[in-house]
C-alpha cells in the first residue's frame, strides 16, 4: 500500500508486490531493487509491504537506507517465532506526521501480525483548513493466514476480529471518536470468503470494487495473486471505513459468520434443513436441540475439539445467542432463526448498539471518496495473470481517494427498538 499526493486533493493507496517471493536468493536482492525503484517512482507518502524479509540484514538495510534517503520513516514488524518475514510500513515525513504506532501479535497458527499507525496530515487539504477539522487517519497493514484447509477459516476470521477490536480499543483509549480507517494488505481470501463478508458487515467498502461498480456477487471480475498452487484469485484489498458509516457490533457480525460457516458445512454434508435439525438433536429425547447435541455437531463438523477451533467460551456464547428464549434448548424455530436462516435482534437481552447521531456541526473530521483504482499488470483487471510478469506473485493496486470534510457525529448508546438485521 502507498499513499501519495499527485494532486493536492487526491490520495492514492497501493499494495505493492511481495518482497518475499520467490525464496530469498541473490536474484531476490536484484528483484527487490526493482521493487524499490517502482515504489520510489510512485512517490507514495505511505508504503506498506507484506512478506518483507526482516530476517535478512542486507535486504533490510537496503530498504531502510533507500527509503530513509527518500524521506520515509520506517516501521517493521517480524512475524512471531522467528518466521523470517513480516511487515514494513514507511511514512513520508513531508506529508504525514506519525502520532502513534502499535504492533498486534495474533499469537496463533501462522504467527501472523498487524501494524496500526495513527497519522496526521502535515499540511491540511485546501477544502478542510478549519481548525475544527480533524485530519487524522488510522491505517492497518496486515497479511492474513493462507487457508490451507477449511479448519483454518475460524483462525482467519478471528485474526480480522482481533484487528477490529484492537482498532476500537485504541480509539476509545485515546478518545478519538471518529476517524477514517484504512485496512490494507494481503487478505489471502476472495470475495466469496468469510473475511470479506465480515468486513462488509462492519461497513467497510472495497475501494477497487467501489470504483468499478462491482457488487459483492462479482467474484470473477479481477485477480491480484497467483498462489503457490498455481491458482489465480483476488486477495489484495484496500478497505475504507468512513467516520460516518454505521457499524454493527463486531461480536454480532462475528457470531453471524460462524453460524453461516456452520450452515455451509451442514449443506456440504448434503443435509436439508430438516435433516440438519435432526442431526443436531441426535441425543435429544424431544423435538429440540440440547447443548451437548449442539457441541457434538460442532465437533463432528471440526469446528471445536482442536487448537484451531472455537474455544469453550466462544461455543457457549454462540449457544446463548441461539437460545433466543433462554430455556436451555433450541426448538425448530430457534434453529431456523439463528442457524439455518440467521437474523439478529439487537434488542434481545438488553444489548445496546452504538448509534451515530449528528447533534453538533462544529467539530468535523476527514473522510474519503474513492476516485480511481488500478491494478498492475493490467491483465489482472480482466481476470488473467500474465506469464511474463516476474516482479511478484501479487499485482500492484493503486487507489485514488479524495478527502472530504465530514461532520463528526456523536456516539450515543441506546437500544435498537424493533426489527432485526438479516445477515
Amino acid at each position: 500500500m502507498g499513499l501519495r499526493h499527485p494532486l493536492p486533493t487526491q490520495l492514492p493507496f497501493l499494495v505493492p508486490p511481495s518482497t518475499f517471493w520467490p525464496p530469498f536468493t541473490r536474484d531476490s536482492i536484484k528483484r527487490n531493487r526493482r521493487i524499490l525503484d517502482s515504489l520510489l517512482c510512485e512517490r507514495s507518502s505511505i508504503i506498506c509491504l507484506q512478506e518483507f524479509w526482516v530476517g535478512n540484514e542486507e535486504l533490510v538495510n537496503m530498504y531502510e537506507r533507500r527509503l530513509g534517503d527518500a524521506g520515509y520513516i520506517n516501521f517493521k514488524l517480524a512475524r512471531t517465532n522467528n518466521r523470517g518475514d513480516g511487515l514494513l510500513t514507511a511514512v513520508h515525513k513531508d506529508y504525514f506526521r506519525v502520532l502513534n504506532h502499535r504492533e498486534l501479535l495474533f499469537n496463533d497458527i501462522g504467527d501472523r501480525v498487524a501494524q496500526l499507525l495513527h497519522v496526521e496530515l502535515v499540511s491540511p487539504f485546501s477544502q478542510c483548513q478549519s481548525n475544527n477539522v480533524r485530519q487524522e487517519i488510522l491505517i492497518v497493514n496486515t497479511h492474513l493466514l493462507f487457508p490451507h484447509d477449511s479448519s483454518l477459516s475460524l483462525v482467519r476470521l478471528n485474526q480480522v476480529y482481533k484487528i477490529l477490536q484492537h482498532v476500537e480499543s485504541y480509539q476509545k483509549e485515546n478518545k478519538l471518536n471518529h476517524l477514517p480507517i484504512i485496512l490494507c494488505g494481503d487478505w489471502n481470501g476472495s470475495k466469496r470468503g468469510h473475511v470479506y463478508k465480515f468486513l462488509r458487515s462492519q461497513g467497510f467498502v472495497s475501494s477497487y470494487d467501489t470504483v468499478h461498480q462491482y457488487t459483492d456477487a462479482d467474484t470473477q471480475k479481477w485477480v491480484s495473486h497467483r498462489n503457490h498452487r498455481g491458482n489465480i484469485c483476488g486477495v489484495d484489498f484496500i478497505w475504507l471505513l468512513n467516520p460516518n458509516r454505521y457499524r454493527k457490533l463486531p461480536q454480532t457480525s462475528w457470531s453471524n459468520l460462524v453460524f453461516g460457516m456452520f450452515k455451509d458445512l451442514l449443506r456440504q454434508a448434503s443435509l436439508t434443513e430438516k435433516d440438519a435439525f435432526a442431526f443436531l438433536k441426535a441425543d435429544s429425547h424431544g423435538d429440540y436441540i440440547t447443548y451437548s447435541g449442539f457441541c457434538g455437531a460442532l465437533r463432528q463438523l471440526n469446528l471445536i475439539g482442536h487448537c484451531h477451533g472455537l474455544s469453550v467460551e466462544e461455543t457457549r456464547d454462540l449457544w446463548v445467542q441461539a437460545d433466543v428464549d433462554g430455556n436451555g434448548v433450541l426448538d425448530y424455530e430457534e434453529f431456523q432463526q439463528r442457524i439455518w436462516n440467521p437474523t439478529w435482534s439487537e434488542q434481545r437481552d438488553g444489548i445496546y448498539n452504538e448509534v451515530w447521531e449528528q447533534v453538533d456541526n462544529t467539530e468535523q473530521t476527514i473522510g474519503f471518496s474513492v476516485e480511481n483504482a488500478v491494478l498492475f499488470p493490467t491483465e489482472v483487471e480482466k481476470g488473467m495473470w500474465p506469464e511474463n510478469y516476474s516482479l511478484s506473485d501479487h499485482a500492484r493496486l493503486t487507489v485514488v481517494f479524495s478527502p472530504v470534510g465530514m461532520p463528526c457525529p456523536s456516539l450515543i448508546s441506546r437500544p435498537i427498538l424493533g426489527g432485526s438485521v438479516t445477515f
